[in-house]
């Protein structure tokens, strides 16, 4: 058996330990670069850390450290009661706001299954009180999270920005950002229509109010006491304000690198209320960390050894470029359901570069149908967000909803790659 097989066949089982043994893929992948690259490769601890992406390591420290500032102050909080209080109340436009909000906050830098496990307690909670669908709901948290998901100064928009700079591929991060905004606000449009969200309309959160509160055993002293301290606005809150505002000039407008400047924006509000900041050292997304340091890692070596052209190569020696792109998209939809889309998108773009080099697919449109590809179907109830969703459903039937979610993970499974594929990767965008 080939070097470059038996590496291959590690990273699948790399994949398959971590989606069935509950171990961070990224550790698991770091173990895989020193046995591979060791054993196989025969490289020293150099030529293995050759590929550790210290760039991509200081954008996720830095953007989900302040950002957990921003939790840990209670900006969050504020920005959540603002946003209802934006709409009056008005309940067929909840839906919306939750899928507004977890845009918001990935877009801002919050990983995504932090910010759906921030706004999915809050909207399950609605859903159930004022009889909406929990699929709608739950469904709209989702594809909110994807939709800000990759942002330039996102998490996912930074890791596969970062990538495709590394590999020198063209890329184009609005329209990765646009891309992935459209088919998910596409997707949760029809959501909202097949599963009620039309029959929502002329309901008012101010008539049903005290009716949902009946059935709930009436408001606690304690949720009164919440909602009263989310909507103050304090100075570390509009501080952090400023600071968020103030990343999104700096990297969109000033073209200053997202993890040093969003380091730097936390040091600061630091500074100032270290108490926040002492709670958000300890919340900064260390598993996300590691996963993505540990997966690019790997590909290092692969790189190193020659496993990635060849690979690139076997998908190019399908010999038709259009159904290597589409199974390229199906291979990251179908794992991703299972396992991580951040370890997916750090694997599988590198292995696209030799397909991508050969210029008959254009490389924007096919990354961003990659990318797409691998975040939508965080709605199976396997993967995270689907699994938060799940557990923050109260007063459901569990395994009706957990039956729910997963067939219509499939569904998308199923549906977008090939539509995504149809739009992004046959008009050769890039």
């Amino acid at each position: 058996m080939s070097a470059e097989l038996i590496s291959i066949l590690v990273l699948v089982v790399v994949f398959v330990i971590a989606t069935t043994r509950s171990i961070n893929m990224g550790a698991l992948a770091f173990a895989a670069a020193f046995g591979v690259g060791e054993l196989v490769a025969d490289l020293d601890a150099d030529g293995i850390f050759a590929g550790f992406p210290g760039d991509l390591f200081v954008v996720l420290v830095g953007v989900t450290y302040l950002f957990a500032i921003a939790r840990a102050n209670g900006t969050t909080d504020w920005l959540v009661h603002a946003a209802i209080r934006l709409v009056r109340g008005r309940i067929v436009l909840i839906p919306w706001v939750m899928f507004a909000i977890t845009g918001a906050l990935t877009a801002i830098g919050a990983v995504s299954p932090a910010a759906v496990a921030i706004v999915a307690p809050i909207a399950l909670s609605f859903a159930a009180r004022y009889g909406i669908s929990p699929l709608l709901m739950g469904a709209l948290v989702v594809h909110g999270a994807q939709a800000g998901g990759f942002s330039p100064i996102s998490i996912y928009g930074s890791i596969v920005n970062g990538v495709v700079e590394r590999e020198n591929l063209p890329g184009n991060e609005l329209v990765l950002f646009f891309a992935s905004l459209v088919v998910n606000l596409i997707i949760a449009s029809v959501v909202f229509v097949l599963f009620g969200g039309l029959k929502l309309k002329g309901r008012d959160l101010a008539t049903e109010g005290k009716d949902g509160e009946a059935r709930n055993g009436g408001a606690k002293d304690g949720d009164n006491a919440l909602a009263a301290d989310a909507a103050h606005l304090t100075p570390a809150r509009i501080a952090t304000l400023t600071a968020l505002a103030a990343l999104v000039v700096a990297v969109l407008v000033l073209d200053l690198d997202a993890g040093l400047s969003a380091i730097t924006l936390a040091v600061v509000l630091s500074a100032f209320w270290p108490d926040a900041s002492r709670k958000a050292v300890s919340e900064v997304a260390w598993p996300t960390v590691l996963l993505i340091c540990g997966v690019l890692t790997y590909v290092g070596v692969l790189e190193e050894m020659g496993t990635i052209d060849y690979a690139g190569n076997a998908v190019g020696d399908i010999g038709v470029p259009l159904l290597a792109a589409v199974l390229l998209c199906y291979i990251a939809a179908v794992i991703s359901a299972f396992a991580s889309s951040v370890g997916i998108m750090g694997a599988l773009i590198p292995l696209a570069v030799p397909f991508l080099a050969q210029g008959e697919i254009g490389a924007v449109g096919m990354i961003a149908a990659l990318a797409v590809s691998a975040t939508v179907v965080d709605v199976s109830p396997f993967s995270t967000n689907g699994a938060l969703v799940l557990a923050a459903a109260p007063d459901v039937d569990r395994e009706r909803f957990f039956r729910q979610l997963m067939v219509y993970g499939g569904i998308v499974v199923a549906v977008v790659p090939a539509a995504v594929w149809l739009v992004l990767v046959v008009p050769g965008f890039g």
